[in-house]
């Protein structure tokens, strides 16, 4: 996905030169490729995010558009009342991009984790979110954000993510995708985990048993009236998401039925309010948290089990 993000960057750096590839010592290749290919519209920080942040603020108050872009745990919570007070205050044209979504730091354990930062970041006014699952969703989400006049932020993974989309597809902000359907239960999804989660899907399918899948990859606007939808024809439904189970995808699905007086069950799997354990690669940590497509079917079968359905 890191390498969609910088493809999709590049294109939009040459045909706009008020684009800005922004850093704070992230040190991937892709970088250097950027900055090979566009030396006046880099800008590396070093280790200091919330100036950064800052900086970027002050860059799109004279026409540029910055495209921050660090570890995600490190924008999301070192940087947030950057994020609030000079960029989302003033409602400025900035992009954050938060690489290593979820576990995807798996090796360097909690403290580089990014597994609160939708319940830290969707309070904020102004302030659009988008979740991709796939490189190309990525793109598509590095494209929507520049043509968006306003904050954004896209959480993206860098684990080598399978790919569901075609080459021609497009997205639309603010629109879940259903990719599975024709069930009685629903699942949510949003960002890399998707791919565990269709895997838990196609487990359950071999056993009779059809489920809606739902890829959420606009956290903020949320897609309210699909959730409404899905839950109408839905005996029970799940939340999957790499992530902390509060104030997360689950929380606002969970707020959405209050609102609208829809009473169906909802199951949220991610995080129980805990940090997560384990050290190594990104699979094992996921499976060590009962976040892989064997934890999410075994918790989905037993969901149902203990309801008869």
């Amino acid at each position: 996905m890191q390498s969609a993000y910088i493809g999709k960057l590049m294109e939009l750096a040459e045909k706009d030169r008020n684009v800005f590839h922004v850093l704070a010592d992230s040190g991937t290749g892709y970088d250097e490729m950027f900055r090979r290919n566009f030396p006046e519209q880099i800008y590396n920080f070093g280790i200091s995010e919330e100036n950064m942040v800052a900086a970027a603020a002050g860059m799109a108050t004279v026409g540029k558009v910055p495209f921050v872009f660090t570890a995600g745990a490190f924008l999301a919570y070192r940087s947030l009342e950057f994020i609030r007070d000079d960029i989302c205050f003033q409602n400025l044209n900035v992009k954050v991009a938060g690489m290593g979504s979820g576990l995807a730091w798996s090796s360097l354990g909690p403290t580089h984790h990014t597994t609160e930062d939708v319940a830290v970041l969707r309070s904020i006014p102004n302030l659009m979110i988008l979740s991709p699952a796939t490189p190309k969703q990525t793109a598509e989400c590095v494209e929507a954000a520049y043509v968006h006049q306003g904050p954004v932020y896209i959480r993206i993974g860098m684990n080598h993510e399978k790919e569901f989309y075609e080459e021609n597809y497009r997205i639309t902000v603010g629109k879940n995708e259903v990719l599975r359907d024709g069930g009685e239960i629903t699942v949510f999804v949003t960002g890399s985990i998707l791919e565990e989660a269709d895997r838990a899907a196609e487990m359950l399918l071999e056993e009779g048993i059809r489920v809606n899948l739902v890829n959420v990859h606009t956290i903020k606007p949320f897609d309210g009236e699909n959730a409404v939808r899905m839950a109408q024809k839905s005996r029970m439904m799940f939340s999957v998401e790499e992530h902390n189970i509060s104030g997360g995808l689950g929380s606002l699905i969970a707020e959405t039925l209050a609102d609208n007086g829809i009473g169906v069950k909802l199951h949220r799997i991610g995080l129980k309010d805990v940090f997560a354990v384990g050290y190594g690669t990104h699979k094992g940590v996921r499976a060590a948290n009962g976040l892989d497509a064997a934890s999410i079917y075994s918790c989905i079968k037993e969901k149902l089990a203990n309801e008869g359905i």
